[in-house]
């Protein structure tokens, strides 16, 4: 540092494994983004249908994205992991496990361990021996530090110093959560300031969305996954709910469409991406109205890939109703904004469920790839009815990740802290309520919509 009286400022590397790509971000004591590397994984098809990735080979592009950062500024099988403890163990030679994977996508409970009649049950019971030790036998809360950091020879490959300390880890919708969640949001006319945490909802909107609720006991909501301890916030309860595949649903309505090329052309032409384009030209063709009313005649029911909440029914199909014979790009417009109207009813759907469980949600707080487009954000306020708040980082995932390695390194007392002090809000998105009427008539005909597909399929397996 420049002067005697400034404190050495510390700096942390937050990584997201996503489906193509791995990505690093370094993040300051402030939680803003001082530099970002990617690099994409291999994704393997042995047969259709079947899709395979490489833990080898993502921790190989863990290692060159942190290099990059690092750059910028200055026989049998004796352990099964899931891929964030994999990461953490690759890093620092220990076994622990975090609780977040173990009790979101294990059979683990944070008060009573694991349970021996269920591996027994389904005939793994060799996991049992030692302890569990191939499992996990020692859980950690996601923030506490591992070992005694990384090992000389991670440090080699990550291009660090050994002994930099190293956090258990969290699954990335849930570092999304609490890069979000945990947002100072005095000075915004949010109902939420002087409300309790548990009135906010993280929503991380990417290739699929994942909807975080916390809550102080336990609520169990039909359709929704948990609830789970600690494991996204510290000393809260989890529920998560979630659309299989939103941003890839849009992506395959837009793509599929004829007018495809078209719009790709003048997108191109402009320097725009394609939903920047679409959203200039839905304002183009709206008349008097607001954009939203254009989809007047059109409804979509967007479970494509089946639905994940709060119907838990994975044999559901996707539903188009009021298509017309021509195909041109104003078609296309709008297709795509009653898509995205279809994803924000699903997550009215779902925090539906969770208000009738017990929770009581007034503040949607957004982060992922689908929350930098203001149309998709718009429609989250307004088929809600709640206000949308977006992070200063939009990479929410990597300063979740960053939070942790804030409270591993202990300069932060608890995860909490290091949430309210590196989670900034950015941008609030208030609902249009004098629409409301006309969402609240489309959100009846998309009710309608999937009792119509289950009468459908009633009939079709009837004598």
């Amino acid at each position: 540092t420049m002067s005697g009286e400034e404190e050495p400022r510390s700096y942390y590397v937050g990584v997201d494994v996503g489906t193509g790509s791995v990505r690093a971000a370094l993040v300051d004591q402030r939680g803003v983004l001082l530099a970002f590397a990617d690099q994409p994984i291999k994704k393997w098809e042995p047969q259709f249908n079947h899709h395979e990735q490489s833990s080898e080979d993502i921790w190989a592009a863990c290692c060159v994205v942190t290099k990059n950062l690092r750059e910028t500024c200055w026989d049998k099988a004796g352990h099964f992991f899931d891929l964030p403890d994999f990461l953490s163990w690759k890093a620092t030679g220990v076994t622990a496990r975090s609780l977040c994977s173990l009790v979101c996508k294990w059979t683990y409970s944070a008060e009573k361990g694991w349970d021996d009649s269920f591996w027994k049950m389904i005939g793994l019971e060799d996991f049992v021996a030692d302890n569990y030790n191939k499992i996990g036998n020692q859980v950690l809360p996601p923030g506490t530090s591992l070992g005694s950091g990384l090992t000389p020879e991670a440090a080699k490959e990550l291009g660090l110093r050994p002994g930099v300390p190293v956090a258990a880890s969290l699954i990335d919708a849930h570092a999304g959560g609490l890069g979000v969640i945990g947002a100072d949001v005095r000075g915004h006319g949010l109902i939420c300031e002087g409300q309790p945490v548990t009135s906010r909802l993280a929503v991380i909107c990417g290739t699929s969305s994942c909807h975080m609720g916390i809550s102080k006991d336990p609520i169990f909501v039909p359709g929704v996954w948990g609830p789970y301890f600690s494991a996204m916030v510290p000393g809260f309860w989890l529920n998560e709910g979630g659309q299989s595949v939103t941003g890839k649903l849009i992506d395959h309505l837009v793509q599929g469409h004829p007018a495809f090329p078209e719009l790709q052309a003048k997108a191109t032409a402009r320097c725009q991406s394609i939903y920047a384009y679409l959203n200039s030209h839905l304002d183009l063709i709206k008349k008097t109205e607001p954009v939203g009313f254009l989809t007047v005649d059109l409804h979509v029911w967007p479970d494509f890939h089946g639905n994940r909440s709060p119907l838990a029914d994975l044999t559901l199909k996707g539903m188009v109703t009021g298509l017309k014979l021509s195909q041109d790009l104003d078609d296309l417009a709008i297709l795509y904004l009653a898509t995205v109207q279809a994803i924000a009813f699903g997550t009215r759907f779902i925090i539906e469920a969770m208000e009738a469980a017990g929770h009581s949600i007034s503040t949607l707080f957004l982060c992922g790839g689908l929350s930098k487009n203001p149309l998709f954000v718009q429609m989250h306020a307004d088929i809600t009815g709640m206000s949308v708040v977006l992070s200063q980082e939009v990479e929410s995932v990597l300063v979740g990740a960053a939070i942790l390695g804030a409270c591993a390194s202990g300069d932060f007392t608890s995860v909490q802290e290091a949430m309210a002090r590196m989670s900034k809000v950015g941008k609030v998105v208030f609902p249009r309520l004098e629409d409301k009427k006309y969402y609240d008539k489309k959100y009846q005909v998309f009710l309608k919509l999937v009792e119509h597909q289950k009468e459908y399929s009633a009939i079709m397996s009837g004598d």
